[in-house]
């Protein structure tokens, strides 16, 4: 009996490669075929402009798509932004822009994620934008596999494995 192709669609695990480049075209990131991005479709694991043009692709199916930042990491919000002071950090910690910081908000107990934007005489500026926000995306993707999500992936919501990346925002 013949079997037809498997395509994305939800609660499917999707095996992706990918080249991430900027409106320059210089590369932000990338996985190869080896080493592809895996995630569930239709949960949100990653950008909401990428994940919807994934629909219907079988394997072997390779695709550009360009993401505005409204369906990827949203607009720039220069309101996102604090002045710290130098004080706050320990004497040892070495402090370098761009690098990411996980900060602890005292008023609601979440970590959160900011970037060091600039490193000033006696003040550090803290960007809590994700780095590509603002920027619209450019995607080469490739589909390397198709496999139906398990009962334990899906109630626990992200894949399992040696090959699954927690990093698809």
């Amino acid at each position: 009996m013949a079997q037809h192709p498997m395509a994305v669609d939800d609660d499917l695990v999707v095996s992706l490669a990918y080249t991430l480049r900027d409106d320059e075209g210089a590369v932000i990131d990338s996985a190869g075929d080896n080493d592809p991005l895996e995630f569930i479709q239709g949960y949100g694991h990653i950008i909401s402009g990428l994940e919807d043009e994934l629909y219907g692709m079988e394997v072997g199916a390779e695709k550009s798509v360009v993401v505005a930042p409204e369906d990827g990491y949203g607009p720039y919000d220069p309101a996102a932004t604090d002045v710290a002071s130098l004080d706050m950090f320990p004497p040892d910690f070495d402090l370098e822009e761009g690098m990411l910081l996980e900060l602890h908000d005292e008023e609601s107990g979440e970590v959160v994620e900011a970037y060091v934007s600039e490193i000033r005489e006696d003040e550090v500026v803290l960007d809590f934008n994700h780095p590509l926000a603002g920027q619209t995306l450019h995607f080469d993707v490739k589909v390397v596999n198709l496999r139906p999500a398990t009962d334990e992936e899906l109630d626990h919501g992200h894949v399992h494995g040696a090959h699954a990346h927690d990093d698809a925002d």
